[in-house]
């Protein structure tokens, strides 16, 4: 196996050159990149890792906390994350916690211990103030999609709020006036902006707020709702689902029970995943940018491991997709 001064001597420069010429620690002649780049080329050289953590004091690895990877939105921003670090030389741990506090709480013990040079945080539940704990005092932490009150970390979130109001915006410009919405876990922070979001378009169209039914945010809590809001009677002429899986239980359920979607009854939904266009009817729904989060935290992450300073929250813009899950409510 090749060796860094193997590369060096074939190259005419010193091993120290050669290592910092890997390391993106100094700026060599053209020429003398070149020289390095072929010889590493020629002798199939392949740095030593160990010996490169040891002496730069990194692990070249990043960890990823997620409450679910097999869920889509999730999955897709793991796999931006993982291609952005890629780019960088680095890897990623993947931590799919299922929600659970003790799992988060054992997530963090990477970056603590060092396992990892840095961490970008997920979870989908409220926290009672034992995930703020764990993190008191750890840099190289970025939180993203929810909010972890009490947390000194920077953050990165949707504009929530306003992808509620501009979908029941939309429903209310149809000439919808009883306008249901049926939201995710209690407590969490895009719940409640959502929420927030729906209420302030019903408020300044001057229409009473609809009925609003708490679940969670699958498709199996959507069913959930419909199967509730069809024991109740009368529907209303629309709703706002606080997600897509929501949205696409609803949708299931009501035409299982004859309800057509959309002539008598309109829905939307918000993530805008792939498979919300593919569904009958294609979901009218919020566009998250999904990508653009899982750039901007690694982008994040990489400059405060690298001691700079970054926004201390961010929100990205949302829009709306309309598609063939809304219209106009029978007269």
């Amino acid at each position: 196996m090749a060796t860094l001064s193997d590369v060096a001597r074939m190259a005419n420069v010193s091993p120290a050159a050669v290592s910092r010429h890997l390391n993106g620690r100094i700026k060599l002649p053209a020429a003398t990149q070149a020289r390095i780049d072929a010889a590493i080329k020629a002798l199939d050289y392949r740095p030593n890792l160990m010996a490169k953590r040891l002496s730069t004091g990194r692990t070249e690895a990043i960890g990823l906390v997620t409450p679910e990877i097999s869920n889509p939105f999730f999955a897709e921003l793991a796999a931006v994350v993982e291609d952005e670090a890629a780019s960088h030389g680095y890897d990623v741990y993947i931590s799919s916690t299922r929600g659970d506090a003790s799992r988060e709480v054992t997530a963090t013990k990477r970056l603590r211990d060092r396992h990892v040079d840095g961490l970008i945080m997920m979870t989908n539940r409220a926290d009672d103030g034992t995930l703020a704990r764990a993190l008191d005092g750890l840099g190289n932490l970025v939180i993203i999609d929810e909010d972890i009150p009490g947390a000194a970390q920077s953050r990165i979130f949707v504009e929530n709020r306003a992808g509620g109001r501009i979908a029941t915006e939309h429903l209310v410009a149809l000439g919808h006036r009883d306008i249901a919405t049926v939201t995710g876990p209690a407590g969490v922070m895009s719940v409640v902006e959502r929420e927030q979001g729906w209420a302030d378009a019903l408020d300044a169209a001057g229409l009473p707020r609809g009925r609003v039914i708490a679940g969670d945010y699958s498709r199996a809590s959507g069913r959930e709702a419909a199967r509730q809001l069809l024991a109740e009677g009368p529907l209303p002429t629309a709703i706002v689902a606080a997600a897509d899986d929501i949205a696409i239980g609803l949708i299931e359920t009501f035409r299982e029970a004859g309800i057509d979607v959309p002539g008598d009854i309109s829905i939307t939904g918000f993530d805008d995943m792939r498979y919300s266009a593919l569904v009958a009817p294609a979901l009218t729904t919020v566009h998250q940018p999904v990508a653009e989060l899982g750039r901007l935290a690694f982008s994040h992450l990489r400059a405060v491991m690298d001691g700079k300073q970054v926004e201390p929250l961010v929100r990205l813009p949302v829009s709306l997709t309309v598609r063939n899950s809304t219209a106009k409510p029978r007269s």
